[in-house]
């Protein structure tokens, strides 16, 4: 009896589940930390998702409620599926400790229907085993189904309740929670954003959050990124200063949008400071202009108290570096160092990378250079190097199949780009030379649409670094608590 009532519970959980996907399968894919790509994407959640922990619920109900080990021993299989996927994961895209918690949950899963098994099958007098319809098909099964049909019709026809209820659940989270709230003193690196001008349905244009105790600082604003910053649930309004490592479009595509939210999120009253080599000034500038009449509308709608004037757009910090130098300290407060470093982006002149120092932790963004002499020297004893990163070779079949399909001028610039980025083989050796503890790759060229080209876009690096090598995702951060020495990686969404 004891195991069949927890052949019971556990047909119960699924059963919580497999409702949640059907009734609300966007919300418990992001509970998943699943996705969907629109109505293609919810009709599979809640078909897939949904049917296969239905199904296994009806499974350990039948088994409990009629005591044979038959019904109970058809989820294992599934279970045991499952888990071989998740370690399958584990291994070929990275640790997660949600993924590990589920490979442990599951495994207890297993063992108890097996228990369960086991102990019916010793019960199963002669006879027993024989397949009788009335198991499946009787009064309990049939109440069962009903009132699981009873509740999903409840769940559809209180669509509008249910969605005020969530509404003002969902907007008092949003509302209330802050990442920088939960993390301890120390340097923290967030990726906002790791991608490249090109299509990555994965990933943002560049954009890198640095955390040093209570200031959050932003490298690059690239296209999507704002948005990224919020799911992320960073708030603008919080956001000491940005620093722009050059001015490509990939990298200062979201500033207006920054400056935007920033302002109106915050009734601030003074303008974001951005830093950047000389031209900063042009860039901020222009962006300011391009809003200039949202924020006359903004200012007319909400009033100046909810929109003061003077806090719109930005203010350009630039920094010079003096003839021979190549680098710079440009921010020294509260504990943190910030040091600009010259890098060789060529034909784009100025490009800057830039290392933090906070609490004996220290982070170095390479920004877009190929592998040169101030970059090495910088990031000597980083604990973490983010570098960018493009693969040569599979540049070069991009470049090749747009030529066959007539379109030569897409592959001048497959070939063009070689010439001023880092491989990642050349990013391993820097992180090498420089005693790196950890090297993270982002601004990925090409985009890498599914995990599978993770290898070949590293190529050799393995090589030349023995240290942890992290190919960057949106949504990675990476904690570096004062005091210690440790290295600590979550996901933000």
């Amino acid at each position: 009896m004891i195991f069949r009532i927890l052949a019971g519970l556990i047909g119960f959980l699924f059963l919580n589940i497999g409702l949640g996907f059907v009734a609300f399968p966007d919300i418990l894919a992001t509970a998943f930390f699943v996705q969907p790509a629109h109505a293609q994407g919810l009709n599979a959640i809640r078909g897939d998702f949904g049917g296969l922990f239905l199904g296994m619920s009806f499974f350990c109900f039948l088994g409990a409620a009629a005591g044979r080990a038959r019904w109970l021993a058809v989820p294992v299989p599934f279970l045991l599926f499952i888990i071989v996927g998740r370690m399958v994961s584990l291994g070929r895209d990275g640790f997660s400790a949600a993924g590990a918690q589920s490979i442990m949950l599951e495994v207890v899963f297993v063992i108890v229907l097996t228990a369960a098994i086991a102990v019916l099958v010793r019960k199963d007098k002669p006879g027993q085993n024989d397949f009788h319809p009335g198991e499946m098909i009787n009064a309990r099964v049939l109440a069962v189904v009903a009132a699981v049909a009873v509740i999903l019709a409840g769940l559809v026809f209180s669509q509008k309740q249910i969605g005020l209820t969530l509404a003002r659940f969902i907007a008092t989270d949003f509302m209330t929670s802050n990442v920088i709230d939960d993390l301890p003193d120390g340097l923290h690196v967030a990726l906002i954003g790791s991608g490249a001008p090109l299509t990555d349905p994965r990933r943002a244009s560049p954009c890198t959050a640095i955390i040093a105790g209570r200031n959050l600082y932003i490298v690059d604003a690239g296209p999507s990124s704002v948005r990224k910053l919020e799911v992320m649930r960073f708030k603008p309004e919080d956001i000491t200063a940005l620093l722009l490592t050059h001015f490509h479009s990939d990298h200062i595509g979201d500033l207006g949008e920054l400056m935007l939210k920033r302002w109106a999120g915050g009734a601030m009253r003074r303008p974001l400071d951005i830093y950047g080599p000389p031209g900063v000034e042009t860039v901020v500038d222009g962006f300011s202009l391009a809003y200039s009449l949202d924020t006359q509308y903004r200012v007319a709608h909400h009033g100046p108290e909810v929109a003061p004037p003077a806090g719109a757009g930005g203010a350009a910090r630039e920094f010079l570096f003096a003839s021979g130098q190549t680098e710079k300290v440009i921010i020294d407060a509260d504990g943190l160092t910030v040091t600009a470093f010259v890098v060789d982006h060529r034909p784009v002149d100025p490009a800057v990378g830039y290392r933090f120092d906070y609490k004996g932790r220290s982070v170095v963004v390479s920004g877009d250079t190929v592998p040169v002499e101030p970059l090495s020297r910088q990031a000597r004893g980083a604990e973490i190097l983010v570098m960018e990163a493009l693969q040569p070779s599979m540049a070069g079949v991009l470049a090749e199949v747009a030529r066959k399909n007539g379109r030569p001028n897409n592959a001048r610039i497959f070939e063009d780009i070689l010439l001023y980025h880092t491989s990642p083989e050349d990013a391993a050796r820097i992180a090498r030379e420089a005693d790196a503890r950890h090297l993270l790759l982002t601004h990925i060229l090409p985009p890498l649409p599914v995990a599978s080209l993770k290898p070949v876009f590293l190529g050799d690096a393995g090589k030349f670094f023995s240290g942890p090598i992290t190919i960057g995702e949106d949504g990675m951060l990476f904690s570096l608590p004062a005091g210690s020495d440790q290295i600590q990686k979550k996901w933000l969404f």
